[in-house]
């Protein structure tokens, strides 16, 4: 099995052509990895994960480290399943998305300088019991399972092969051009669809190097796209944003490239961008259940939630092709084969995906109208209503809450909530609880508490219209 994964087989060839060729740089511009250290970097966790079984869920919380492509290489040779989370994820939700995932060990980032370290979580017996319940991978074991959130409260993961990752990686670098002569800028998190797709796997699969950062503040971010003459920025509109704002900007002679995804791109801001930096930025639109869906190539829409033309090897049709907006069908190579543990095939399955999303089409250009379902996106996190409803219900004189996402120029959406609770309850109060115990894209920018939550004429209550009562100011 591990001579036919397709990944491995093109580090493979990575490897043998760059060898000791920079891989991986630090925001000061030196080699923090090449690529020959991260093989042997894979080795070294190669060998401490064999004591897991084929098929065992492990999860890795480390951050932008550059260990990344390391471990993961690492997870393909032992047949082990890369179960990526975000640092910024609450304990809480860590230890239900472990349980869901049935992940046996943690990989975890220490202090800086040290290697991350792997923490079992399951005793030997357990694992004896885990070698039976692989087989319920079924023919496609997946290789990698990416967090969603799922239909209720709880989490859900996407199962991925390598053939769909090294789909997605190849749809992406030919229809950007990018190529193992550029040098990404990686601030956005690894952990996420984004930037596993734009960041690990073009390194590992196409031998595109890249910086790491961790400082994600807007200033800093350019300082290192000046200093370490990266020539590709997969970025969010959040950043572009602050860019467009700020005062004294740094020379950035190599930077070619400019992609915005997560959320809709605001074309003022695509529009200061240009005029202040003299270059466009390509909005860029995709699904953590597919990858890229589409690309805008030139940069210069003027249309709001204009998202460009279908990525190579990417077709989409319209799921109701006689309405002015409809939801689509993603086919591609690249689509996942499904969720995990439950299925949801009318969704996700048989190379197809259905984006909650409402898209227009006009010639073979696409633009994203809205959206279909509660899920609330903030910067490309998405957000269950109904798992920040249950956080504020386990406030003591909470009686009823409802959560709804408004409008926001900078996120896309933002969190808010109506709550119906007991005179000692206050907004701050809440707002406290929420930051305590969620991850910080679900904490609300306001809880409203109100007598009743409003009702439509029907008696329904309706999210949409309470984000049209409550909409930002």
């Amino acid at each position: 099995m591990k001579s036919r994964d397709p990944l491995l087989a093109s580090w493979g060839e990575i490897l043998a052509r760059k060898g000791d060729r920079a891989a991986i740089f630090d925001p000061t511009g030196q080699i923090a990895r090449t690529f020959q250290q991260i093989e042997e970097r894979a080795s070294h966790f190669e060998a401490k994960m064999e004591m897991f079984n084929a098929g065992s869920v492990i999860a890795i919380q480390i951050g932008n480290h550059e260990d990344w492509p390391s471990i993961l290489i690492a997870c393909l040779r032992t047949q082990l399943v890369a179960l990526p989370l975000e640092q910024s994820i609450s304990d809480q939700q860590r230890d239900a998305a472990l349980e869901i995932c049935q992940a046996s060990a943690v990989v975890s980032a220490v202090p800086t300088g040290n290697s991350p370290q792997i923490s079992q979580l399951r005793t030997p017996k357990d694992r004896e019991q885990g070698a039976a319940a692989a087989a319920d991978w079924g023919e496609n074991w997946p290789v990698l399972l990416k967090l969603t959130s799922g239909t209720t409260a709880a989490p859900r993961a996407i199962r991925f092969r390598s053939e769909q990752l090294l789909a997605d990686c190849s749809q992406i670098c030919d229809t950007m051009g990018i190529s193992d002569a550029d040098l990404n800028l990686g601030v956005i998190p690894i952990s996420h669809s984004y930037g596993f797709s734009n960041l690990l796997t073009p390194l590992i699969a196409v031998g595109v190097p890249m910086v790491l950062s961790r400082d994600r503040m807007p200033r800093a971010v350019l300082a290192d796209l000046a200093r370490t003459n990266a020539t590709v920025f997969p970025g969010m509109p959040v950043f572009y944003q602050a860019f467009c704002e700020m005062e004294n900007i740094p020379v950035i002679p190599k930077l070619r490239l400019c992609i915005s995804a997560g959320a809709p791109l605001a074309m003022s801001v695509a529009r200061q961008f240009r005029q202040k930096f003299r270059m466009p930025i390509h909005s860029f639109y995709g699904a953590s259940e597919c990858g890229g869906i589409c690309y805008d190539p030139d940069g210069t829409s003027e249309v709001e939630g204009f998202v460009g033309q279908p990525i190579k090897s990417v077709d989409i049709e319209m799921v109701e092709p006689a309405a002015s907006a409809s939801q689509i069908r993603v086919r591609s190579a690249a689509v996942a084969d499904g969720y995990f543990p439950e299925s949801d095939e009318a969704r996700l399955g048989g190379g197809l995906f259905v984006p909650d999303d409402l898209l227009s089409k006009e010639a073979n250009d696409w633009r994203i109208v809205g959206r279909t379902s509660d899920v609330i996106n903030v910067a490309g996190k998405k957000v269950n209503p109904a798992e920040v409803e249950a956080h504020l219900l386990r406030f003591s004189g909470v009686r009823q809450a409802v959560v709804f996402g408004r409008s926001s120029a900078l996120r896309n959406e933002e969190v808010a909530a109506c709550v119906v609770a007991s005179p000692a309850v206050s907004e701050d109060k809440l707002l406290e609880f929420c930051r305590r115990g969620l991850s910080g894209w679900q904490v609300p920018k306001r809880v409203f508490i109100v007598d009743a939550i409003p009702v439509t004429e029907r008696g329904k209550i309706s999210r949409h219209e309470l984000a049209r009562r409550f909409a930002a100011i």
